[in-house]
């Protein structure tokens, strides 16, 4: 099968682009407002442990994701690519947060190829990114 998926989500926050990287750049955060049971950095990147080439490392339920942190620029963009974890081939995903009024919307964006497999999954991983990203701007504008 040829092709891609695609999930674009994108939501508005009360808080700033800074208050919203600080949460998203810091993986040690994001079970505090994430569903993850745990979230930690298993391979530091370079020059910020958070940053590029870092492995992260999340455990959901019995699910244990990783992924490989592919792009870092504070305060608004942090993209990755799935290292293991979920059936999904080529998965990689884009989080940027551009300033919007007195807050800022969050937007993010994942693709991976369209197998059978893949359309399997992505409704339930569609409805899994739109909580992580309302989640993350409901913290962040509540801090």
């Amino acid at each position: 099968m040829a092709g891609e998926l695609r999930i674009d989500v994108v939501v508005k926050s009360t808080a700033t682009a800074e208050a919203l990287w600080a949460l998203l750049s810091d993986v040690a955060t994001w079970n505090d407002w994430g569903p993850w049971d745990s979230a930690e950095i298993e391979s530091p990147g370079s020059p910020d442990p958070g940053g590029v080439g870092a492995v992260r490392r999340f455990r959901y339920l019995r699910r244990v994701t990783r992924e490989t942190v592919v792009a870092f620029d504070p305060p608004g963009r942090l993209a990755y690519d799935l290292v293991s974890g979920l059936p999904l081939r080529n998965y990689h995903a884009e989080v940027t947060i551009v300033p919007d009024g007195a807050g800022s919307r969050l937007e993010w964006h994942s693709r991976f190829d369209a197998t059978f497999v893949g359309r399997i999954v992505r409704p339930a991983l569609a409805r899994f990114v739109r909580d992580v990203a309302g989640r993350l701007a409901r913290t962040a504008g509540a801090s």
